[in-house]
């Protein structure tokens, strides 16, 4: 099945949201990096609720580490500047599925220094990005669709 990743995240309660949707449909989450908060933060708790205990979780300093723990893993970035929407990508269920930091995203450097996808979610008004947590339960739906592998 696909995973999650979440490179530096700064706001306990995205990542407490997203620790949810990863409990409800059963997917592994990895935070790599530096964190903008505590794991014993009581707001990423809250916003997980007593679902924290189900997370399949993993934190690993750099993403090398992490293509070190899932070599048969393929990155699949997520950037606002993605070469394709995430709804017309291909997903596997090996794929890890990147996320960069709220302020930040990915950043250009980390994305050409890998020859891995970029896909994008869109938007029309004058919003520049989605909130992370709302961006990554689209992504993670839209791959279970193509998969044909929705939980339960």
């Amino acid at each position: 099945m696909p995973g999650i990743v979440l490179v530096h995240p700064e706001i306990p309660p995205n990542t407490g949201n997203i620790s949810r949707t990863c409990v409800a449909t059963r997917t592994p989450l990895y935070l790599v990096g530096k964190l903008g908060f505590s794991l014993h933060d009581r707001y990423l708790r809250r916003a997980g609720l007593d679902y924290w205990v189900d997370l399949q979780f993993d934190y690993r300093e750099t993403l090398e580490e992490l293509r070190q723990v899932r070599p048969e893993a393929r990155l699949v970035l997520t950037s606002v500047r993605g070469d394709v929407t995430y709804d017309k990508f291909d997903y596997s269920p090996e794929d890890l599925i990147v996320f960069g930091s709220e302020s930040l995203g990915l950043g250009q450097e980390l994305i050409r220094a890998t020859d891995s996808p970029t896909i994008r979610v869109p938007t029309w008004g004058p919003v520049r990005s989605l909130n992370l947590s709302n961006a990554v339960a689209i992504v993670l739906y839209e791959a279970y669709r193509q998969l044909g592998t929705f939980p339960g």
